[in-house]
């Protein structure tokens, strides 16, 4: 028996989000998502798929990237596409994980004010 349109569309997510950062934010936003202890992710009410499911978030934005020149692949914008859903997590992250692990301090206001303003 197949599932309807609706509820397909509800357990993907839902309606999509989209989040406009540079390159460079992105990859630090990813790397610290992934230096997150198991510990911290129990703390946050993560599984390792919630995590892996947030990181693909993250990884796809490297198609977009590839078409860019090397030089300018930092500072380019780059749009993530990602279920609302995913973005509540998200923010939780960056308030509570993000500035033990992000090495720039702009990057990480950058990072919540596109996270608010997405929400």
């Amino acid at each position: 028996m197949t599932s309807g349109l609706g509820e397909r569309w509800r357990r993907r997510g839902g309606q999509a989000v989209r989040l406009v950062l540079t390159f460079d934010d992105i990859m630090e936003f990813a790397l610290a998502l992934l230096s997150v202890p198991p510990d911290d992710l129990e703390a946050l009410g993560w599984s390792f798929a919630d995590r892996k499911r947030l990181l693909d978030h993250f990884l796809r934005s490297g198609k977009a990237a590839q078409r860019l020149p090397r030089e300018t692949l930092g500072q380019s914008l780059i749009t993530l596409r990602l279920p609302r859903r995913d973005l509540a997590p998200l923010q939780r992250f960056a308030r509570r994980e993000l500035p033990k692990a992000a090495s720039n301090a702009a990057m990480l206001d950058r990072v919540l004010r596109v996270l608010d303003e997405a929400a």
